[in-house]
């Protein structure tokens, strides 16, 4: 007989029997109770060991999408923001590196020129200057340009004329400097003007100028270009950063609920936008590089010819990037990952923080 301890027996006659847990039960083990027995234990269920360890793992979706409209859309913008920084720092800096070799070039020599006059000897006056600069120390070498090679400097000015022959053109003597111990400039203006008349030199100091403050304006012109395509990707990420906070505001809820802090938050966003900054910087970066590898050929295919491509070079080299110029490539496409990773993380606290 199955009886729960407890309970009066009148009253379960009267009120029915009670529900109980079946642990609550004692069951009479007599030899003359055989027919009764305890229920068997519940039986373990066997799970793989696999699937017991695949159950412990725990899937950790990030914050923000990676793969969303928004993301891609926005990757397209940051690349587009890196094609133009790098297309800026490049043609700055092989503009640089050509005035650095002119300026170079020029320093290295200067021009003692030799005005025609009436009777006297030209050439006679050309020699003896050569003698007297030879003589001087600190000139490496001297040589007298021909009537002919003075002639074609003028032609970009004046054209191919058969009047260049009748003007009175001036002779030049290229004085190559010597590097270690250079003359006194002035003193030998002074001294050279005293011994030949109508003689003078030339140290290109005007032109020396003129390729400085050229370069300087191309310098402060790509770093302001620089700064607005920082400012606008800076506004671009805190945009996207602020749409991302609104559109994944119940997950950041639920985090902040189960005990997640600020700062992890932040730094779940931070990583979103520096993969997104690397990966558009990357693109940016590689456009770029195309770009200036493809600048000869693609002046030659619109018609340019060899004058174009020869004074294309003129300006900015040999139109391409050496190790250094694709290294200052990188370093924009680090800094362009840093200030997306920054703003948001800056963003982020700036928006948790908020007052309501």
């Amino acid at each position: 007989m199955i009886s729960a301890p407890g309970l009066d027996p009148i009253e379960e006659v009267l009120t029915g029997p009670h529900s109980a847990p079946a642990h609550r039960y004692q069951y009479d083990r007599g030899p003359h109770h055989g027919s009764r027995h305890e229920p068997p234990p519940p039986q373990e269920i066997y799970v793989p060991a696999r699937r017991r360890r695949s159950s412990r793992k725990q899937t950790h979706a990030p914050v923000v999408p990676p793969d969303s409209v928004t993301g891609r859309s926005l990757t397209l913008v940051v690349s587009i923001m890196c094609f133009l920084a790098c297309l800026t720092a490049g043609a700055v800096y092989m503009i640089n590196e050509s005035a650095s070799a002119w300026l170079k070039d020029i320093a290295s020599e200067v021009t003692a020129q030799v005005e025609p006059q009436e009777n006297v000897d030209t050439e006679k006056t050309v020699l003896g200057v050569l003698e007297f600069l030879q003589a001087r120390a600190g000139i490496a070498r001297a040589r007298a340009l021909s009537l002919d090679e003075s002639s074609k400097l003028l032609e970009p000015w004046l054209g191919q004329s058969d009047a260049l022959a009748t003007l009175p053109v001036p002779r030049l003597i290229a004085v190559e400097i010597d590097q270690q111990a250079p003359p006194d400039i002035e003193a030998l203006r002074t001294e050279i003007g005293k011994s030949f008349k109508g003689v003078t030199v030339d140290d290109h100091r005007h032109w020396q100028r003129q390729i400085r403050t050229v370069t300087r304006s191309f310098a402060l012109g790509g770093l302001a270009i620089l700064l607005l395509v920082a400012a606008a990707t800076t506004a671009i990420i805190i945009s996207a950063t602020r749409s991302s906070m609104a559109s994944n505001r119940e997950i950041v809820e639920v985090l902040h609920f189960v005990g997640a802090t600020d700062r992890y938050i932040a730094r779940e966003f931070e990583k979103h936008f520096l993969r997104l900054g690397i990966r558009a910087g990357l693109v940016g970066a590689v456009c770029a590089m195309a770009v200036f590898l493809s600048m000869t050929a693609v002046m030659k295919l619109l018609g340019g010819g060899d004058v174009t491509v020869a004074e294309l070079q003129r300006l900015v080299g040999t139109g391409g990037l050496d190790a250094a110029g694709y290294m200052l490539l990188g370093v924009v496409v680090i800094t362009i990952a840093a200030l997306c990773m920054l703003t948001s993380r800056f963003g982020v606290f700036r928006i948790l923080n908020a007052k309501p």
